[in-house]
């Protein structure tokens, strides 16, 4: 299970890059929130905290907060914060009527490139 939803998180980055490459911004924002939340799942698998249970987004951040940054300090404190912005961009994304920017998807898309390439380190 680890190693699939690692692969998922690589695969959907590459997607966000293919995505913003092409100028499709909103669908880049969309890729990139979902790699780090596969990466996130694949790093709470690895630790034994999911098994074949679905988890909600809500409870997948707070584990990654609580167990992964704070109590076990297995990943800098500065990404506490990157799965919920990731998230915030992705809803707007996908539910708002305004699009999203270049510079917004690119900020997406970089943060999902640090979160997925620390979360894939062991």
């Amino acid at each position: 299970m680890i190693q699939e939803f690692f692969s998922k998180a690589k695969e959907n980055l590459t997607a966000a890059t293919l995505l913003f490459e092409n100028g499709l911004y909103n669908a880049s924002a969309n890729r990139a929130y979902y790699a780090a939340f596969q990466a996130t799942l694949a790093a709470l698998a690895r630790i034994g905290l999911i098994e074949n249970e679905r988890k909600s987004h809500k409870t997948t951040q707070s584990l990654l907060v609580y167990e992964l940054i704070h109590r076990r300090k297995m990943y800098p404190g500065h990404l506490k914060s990157y799965l919920a912005d990731l998230l915030t961009v992705r809803e707007d994304a996908d539910y708002e009527l305004t699009q999203v920017s270049q510079k917004i998807a690119l900020r997406q898309l970089k943060k999902a490139k640090e979160f997925v390439e620390t979360l894939t380190k062991e």
